[in-house]
Order: structure tokens, then C-alpha cells, then sequence
């Protein structure tokens, strides 16, 4: 059994969604934004690479090829894996896009198949996820979390029998509460997911004979749309086809650039164990400024020995940190300039922006807020002596008076 292939699938979404992500979305897809110094995907493919007989990984989305060749070039040579990047030509529901690829997912004839998600930040325990999937049987094991009552309403939420781990029911975003137990959005399945997802579709093209032409058409979703929660999770659940495997470490969603400035801090504790190499080091003496806590900085990057940097801070390549100047909570992206005595606090600043002499550029810091976090686009200037508190600014503006708690189009 040990010597079975596995393969492993990310979703990465497509330009039509992402809208939450503007304006750092607007020229770079999401999932290559940077966390901790490192692509938003690059944590789950890593993941993915610490699976025993890993033979490939397959990215599917509806971004434009080019936009992913340079990365998917660079990582495969990096990770010495396979990782190949699938078109969809359209939206398939992350079910049906599995299906939709199934020839070229089960080319190497995998024993069992991952399907992650791309905005989701947790430690993927994956091979313990794959070892609790051999022992339970069924077609599929999902990663679920305890979460406070009041946050589970956002997500599916699901019973599991506290002895076999059995999936007993699954309802996705209930208007009342369910189940404190949540979907991680990270699952491993054997090849009978593929005849599970053909039997809906099934399901779905008799549905469809027996409409008339008028209710076929207005149909809320298209014929060969299939969700995996609604579709497959939800009519398996009490089967004894799919198991649960709870996670007891750290779990967030992606979904807005506030939350990445989260996992960014999340993923940066989690190197203290898994890559202490990457995390920076200075005492504000011998050359190097004062690093606090947990900060990761591009060996690119030039930094001014009077400047102090962290906790939770990831600088991009190419950065330039003048004198005295400090930066809390906060993720700069490449080739910004950030000058003397400026300070950044609970930000995102875009590529190629400036920040100027004596200015400040913080928030809040409460990514539940709209404006909880400041985000500068790309090629933002912000003038010497400028004030920019939870404000989002478009790119290619310059800013020469202060705003506070304003949208900049």
C-alpha cells in the first residue's frame, strides 16, 4: 500500500473572482501574493511536496496559462515534483473541474487524490490526513476545525460520529446553526470520487430531460456545474463513504487582503519549526537593524542599520528601508522604496510604491474591518510627511495630504 501513487489538485479560482483582493489583484492573480515572502500557493504546494510517492501536482483554474507558466517553471524545478497548470474554459464547480481533468489526474494511475484549496492557510497536515484515510476506507477524508459558533455560520459546517470519524451530515453556511466542526477545504479521495461526481451528473442530465426548455434555461447553475460541498458532500454524508480528520493547528481563510496579513503572521510563527532559516535575525548592531519577533526578508533587500523591523513583518525583493524607520505588522511587496523615518503599521504596500520621508501609513489592524488594514496598490507615492490611516489606494496614485478611513479611486 505504501508504494501507491498519490496526486495532489489546487484549486487556484480564476480573474472573475479575486474581487476582494483589489487592488493587489488587479496584476497579479491571487494566489501568487505574497505571504511570508512566499507565493500564497507556494504553502500548500510545499505541503504537498512532504507526501510520501508524490508523482505530480496539478493546478486548475481559469487564469490565463502565461500568467502561472514562470511559476509553475520554477517550482517544479525547485521541488524536483511535477506541477502542471490546467485551464478550465469555463467555471466547473471544483468538482466538476475535477472530473472535468480526470483523464490527465489519473494518468499515473494514483491510489488516492488531494483536492485543496488555494486561499487556505493552515499547517496541511497532509500525510496524517492520507494515513487516517487508509484506516477509515470510504471514498474520501476531509480536514475539519473547532471554531466559535458565531464564525461557523460562514462556513460548511458538518457532524462527524466522535468514535469512527464518519461524516454524518454536512449543510453548507446554514442560516442556523449546525456544528461548531467546519470544512477545511482540504480533502484526500480515492479514484471512487470520479464515479461519485459522474453519478450526479447523471443525476443532473435527467433532471434537465424531464424540464421544459424555459426551466432548463433558468436553471441557477449550468448542467455540468458540480460543487463538491452541496453536490458530493452533503448527499454522501451518513454513507459510510467520507471520514473527518480534525485539525488541532492553526486554520484561516484567505479571503481579503486583511487575512493574508494573518496567515503571513501565521505562516511565519509556523517557520520558527519547520524553516528557521528563513526567518531574519538582528540585534541593531554590527550592520544589521533590530529585527522583533517573527520577520522574513528577501536577501535582496537593503536595509538601513537604524531602521527596526517586526514583529510579523515579510519584505519582498528589491525593497529599499531607509534610516530610522519602522515597520509593525505588515507585508511590502517588491521594489518599494520606504524613506527616512517613515512608519508602517497593521499595511500592505504594493510593488514599486514609495513611501516618504516622516510619513505614516498604518490602520487598525482588525481584519474584520473594511478599513482594518491600509493597502497601498501598485506604484503608489506617498508624499514626505503624509499620513495614510485605514485607507485602500488604487494604483498609480500620489498622495500629497493626508487621508484617514477614505477609499482612493
Amino acid at each position: 500500500m505504501s508504494e501507491d501513487k498519490v496526486v495532489a489538485v489546487i484549486m487556484v479560482g480564476g480573474p472573475t473572482k479575486g474581487t476582494r483582493f483589489r487592488p493587489l489583484s488587479f496584476n497579479t492573480p491571487k494566489p501568487l501574493i505574497p505571504l511570508a515572502g512566499q507565493p500564497m500557493i507556494h504553502h500548500p504546494i510545499s505541503a504537498c511536496k512532504k507526501i510520501s510517492n508524490l508523482a505530480q501536482i496539478f493546478l486548475i483554474g481559469f487564469y490565463e496559462e502565461k500568467e502561472f507558466a514562470l511559476y509553475v517553471s520554477s517550482i517544479s524545478n525547485e521541488l524536483k515534483i511535477p506541477v502542471r497548470y490546467l485551464k478550465e474554459d469555463k467555471p466547473h464547480g471544483s468538482a466538476g473541474a475535477l472530473y472535468y481533468f480526470r483523464d490527465k489526474i489519473m494518468e499515473e494511475k494514483p491510489s488516492h487524490v488531494f483536492l485543496l484549496n488555494c486561499d487556505v492557510c493552515c499547517s496541511f497536515p497532509l500525510q496524517d490526513i492520507l494515513d487516517a484515510q487508509r484506516r477509515y476506507g470510504g471514498i474520501g477524508t476531509m480536514l475539519v476545525i473547532k471554531v466559535s459558533a458565531e464564525a461557523a455560520s460562514q462556513f460548511g459546517e458538518l457532524i462527524a460520529d466522535p468514535d469512527t470519524k464518519e461524516l454524518l451530515h454536512y449543510t453548507e453556511k446554514p442560516e442556523t446553526f449546525v456544528s461548531d466542526l467546519i470544512n477545511c477545504g482540504v480533502y484526500v479521495f480515492t479514484s471512487d470520487i470520479f464515479k461519485a461526481i459522474e453519478g450526479v451528473y447523471n443525476q443532473m442530465r435527467e433532471t434537465s430531460s424531464n424540464y421544459n426548455h424555459f426551466q432548463y434555461a433558468t436553471r441557477s447553475a449550468p448542467a455540468d456545474f458540480v460543487r463538491l460541498d452541496q453536490d458530493i458532500l452533503s448527499p454522501l454524508a451518513g454513507k459510510k463513504q467520507l471520514y473527518t480528520y480534525e485539525n488541532k493547528d492553526f486554520w484561516e481563510q484567505i479571503k481579503t487582503p486583511g487575512k493574508s496579513l494573518k496567515c503571513s503572521d501565521l505562516y511565519l510563527s509556523q517557520f520558527r519549526e519547520t524553516s528557521p532559516h528563513l526567518l531574519a535575525s538582528g540585534d541593531g548592531t554590527n550592520k544589521k537593524p533590530m529585527i522583533v519577533g517573527d520577520v522574513y526578508i528577501h536577501p535582496s533587500v537593503k536595509l538601513h542599520p537604524t531602521a527596526k523591523i517586526g514583529p510579523n513583518v515579510s519584505i519582498s525583493a528589491n525593497v529599499r528601508v531607509g534610516p530610522g524607520v519602522r515597520l509593525i505588522n505588515c507585508i511590502i511587496l517588491d521594489d518599494v522604496e520606504i524613506k527616512d523615518n517613515a512608519v508602517v503599521i497593521n499595511s500592505i504596500i504594493g510593488w514599486k510604491s514609495s513611501i516618504g520621508r516622516w510619513s505614516r501609513v498604518q490602520a487598525s489592524g482588525d481584519d474584520n474591518e473594511r478599513l482594518g488594514i491600509t493597502i497601498l496598490g501598485e506604484a503608489v507615492t506617498v508624499e514626505d510627511e503624509v499620513a495614510v490611516i485605514g485607507s485602500i489606494v488604487l494604483q498609480n496614485k500620489t498622495l500629497n495630504a493626508s487621508v484617514q478611513d477614505d477609499i482612493i479611486l
